[in-house]
């Protein structure tokens, strides 16, 4: 059998050029080595869009939810009148937060007038502090039924 130095012509290389022994030398390395620095116009021809991010993920629409305490409502009463927000009713003040900047009514706080409360939101102690003071809590899901 004959040695690979006498197959081949050429004193260092045999045939193969400076690197032609070693992996995938002759090519510029393998598979997307390169894409960025020797092999860039081959990358900007056949696969422009390898780098990068592309597109956009759309997130789930998140629900700000904007609080007030029942106490607030009580100490905020002359600032909510004078912006429209509350006016005189039958039975108390009414207070419409439906169009206001607060959509969810906790029960921090106390309360001590009859309120009527509109409101998007209202937890379980909110309720039960403002109906022991003589008023109620209205939502829209309650309109509903």
């Amino acid at each position: 059998m004959r040695h690979r130095t006498e197959k081949y012509r050429g004193r260092r290389t045999h045939g193969r050029g400076k690197k032609g022994g070693r992996g995938a030398g002759l090519r510029g390395g393998k598979g997307n080595a390169g894409l960025h620095k020797h092999k860039y116009m081959h990358m900007l021809k056949f696969d422009p869009y390898h780098f990068g991010r592309h597109g956009f993920k759309r997130h789930s629409p998140k629900k700000e939810i904007t609080p007030i305490n029942v106490g607030n409502l009580q100490t905020e009463l002359p600032k909510l009148i004078e912006y429209g927000v509350a006016k005189k009713g039958e039975k108390g003040m009414v207070i419409d937060l439906t169009n206001s900047m607060y959509n969810k009514l906790l029960g921090g706080g106390s309360i001590k007038t009859p309120l009527t409360i509109r409101v998007a939101e209202a937890t379980a102690i909110a309720r039960q502090k403002v109906e022991a003071a003589g008023g109620k809590v209205e939502t829209p899901e309650e309109k509903d039924e």
